[in-house]
């Protein structure tokens, strides 16, 4: 048997984390001249700027948890260089690839959407753009403009802020009340090696093992900790950890039907149930395989006979002893085959590309009029306005072109502005001319 996820007792286990990324800007295009021996002032020869660095996380199977970015809150990426002369371009940044474990769900924390659900093995994802290089002047030349002055700026990277959540992905999730012998069970039936002892929230953090029947049959197992009365509201560890079990495809509800600790177990079973069902409703549609542990500390069989009474008619039910390993070959082999049947039902998050309405920032170009001012403004205008020498007139010609183009003069004159009056660019300030 092969076990995994046992990083030790001295390891945390992390399995959420809110980080900030900034990925690379883009390098300026260069404004420059060919400056040969007999050609002092030769035509434009700016080259363009870098593209800014992308920042992309990976699965990485190695990983088993978070901790990575526990300390580490804030990445970005380098940016791109500029451009320089005789038409050479700027050297593009270098990526960041962010290692996650498999089964890490990306949110946008302005919106909480999410934007990727990584669940394949070497799987990849883009989550911020580097700003691509802007032109040099060498871009600019055209039959009517023969020497630009004006180059364009690297546009900048994208920015956000992400909030990962790890699901761990395995086929049987362990369900009951803290000390019914799930961690017990666990090491018992894979190589993982869970903390054991006799006292509550022994387990601490979710600890997963691969079954193995024979060379071709083998399932994952998750042991989730913490689940008590209360627990979809944050009492105890179960709010933390019940999202671990979402991606299971079956539920083994482990019961102490011995009643050693005094406890009533029909309740008890009823109780984890309500809290599957408050925390979600996929939670409680789950099959559930009733597994009635410590068999071997019954002495009356009229207990177990009354006990399985009560779940029969609507739950497969095994008997066992995970401490002596009584009718656990029985067991595994149901769970193998409840796992096939459900093959293929369990669903993940569509990968929804944020920048589906990021970008329609970028592109927006506001106008309005505030008192005797009108002013136009937006990212657009902004890297129009950086790009723009306002002292040489071929610059100030494609500036006031672009704006005639975009038709924010066309709105301008929508809004009321006449000859005269003062019209504000991104703080640049103009008179209107018709």
């Amino acid at each position: 048997m092969v076990g995994f996820f046992n990083e030790g007792s001295d390891k945390l286990f992390v399995d959420y984390a809110k980080i900030e990324l900034k990925a690379g800007d883009g390098g300026n295009g260069a404004v420059a001249f060919r400056r040969e021996k007999y050609e002092p002032m030769g035509g434009p020869a700016g080259g363009d700027g870098g593209n800014g660095g992308n920042i992309i996380f990976k699965v990485d199977e190695r990983k088993r948890t978070l901790m990575d970015f526990k300390y580490k809150k804030i990445i970005k990426a380098d940016n791109g260089e500029n451009g320089r002369n005789k038409n050479r371009y700027g050297k593009n940044a270098e990526d960041i690839i962010l290692s996650v474990p498999k089964g890490t769900i990306i949110r946008d924390e302005e919106t909480n959407r999410v934007v990727a659900d990584l669940v394949k093995t070497d799987q990849e994802f883009v989550i911020a753009k580097g700003g691509r290089g802007g032109r040099g002047n060498t871009k600019f030349k055209s039959s009517t403009r023969r020497s630009p002055r004006f180059a364009e700026p690297g546009r900048k990277g994208e920015e956000l802020t992400v909030i990962l959540e790890l699901k761990l992905i395995a086929d049987v999730g362990l369900v009951g009340f803290p000390n019914v012998g799930k961690s017990t069970l666990l090491s018992k039936i894979s190589s993982a090696k869970p903390k054991i002892d006799n006292y509550h929230f022994t387990t601490l953090k979710p600890n997963l093992g691969v079954v193995h029947l024979d060379e071709e049959k083998s399932f994952v197992v998750a042991d989730i900790p913490g689940l008590i009365e209360g627990a979809s509201k944050g009492t105890g560890l179960g709010h933390d950890f019940l999202r671990h079990i979402e991606r299971t495809k079956i539920l083994a509800h482990v019961i102490d039907a011995s009643g050693f600790e005094g406890r009533d177990p029909l309740e008890d079973f009823n109780k984890i149930n309500k809290e599957l069902e408050n925390y979600s409703k996929v939670l409680s549609k789950k099959k559930q395989i009733i597994v009635l542990n410590k068999i071997d500390l019954i002495q009356d069989e009229n207990q177990i006979k009354e006990l399985k009474s009560k779940f029969e008619k609507d739950y497969a039910i095994y008997e066992i002893s995970a401490i002596s390993g009584e009718n656990l070959k029985e067991l595994l082999y149901k769970l193998y085959e409840e796992v096939i049947i459900t093959e293929g039902e369990i669903t993940f998050y569509e990968e929804v590309d944020y920048r589906v309405y990021k970008e329609k920032e970028v592109d927006t170009i506001k106008v309005r009029r505030e008192n005797d001012k009108y002013i136009a403004d937006g990212y657009f205008l902004e890297r129009l306005v950086d790009s723009t020498n306002f002292s040489d007139y071929e610059s100030l010609k494609h500036f006031q072109k672009v704006l005639k183009d975009k038709k924010v003069i066309e709105r301008l004159e929508e809004l009321g502005a006449k000859e005269g009056d003062t019209v504000s660019v991104c703080g640049i300030e103009f008179d209107y001319i018709e």
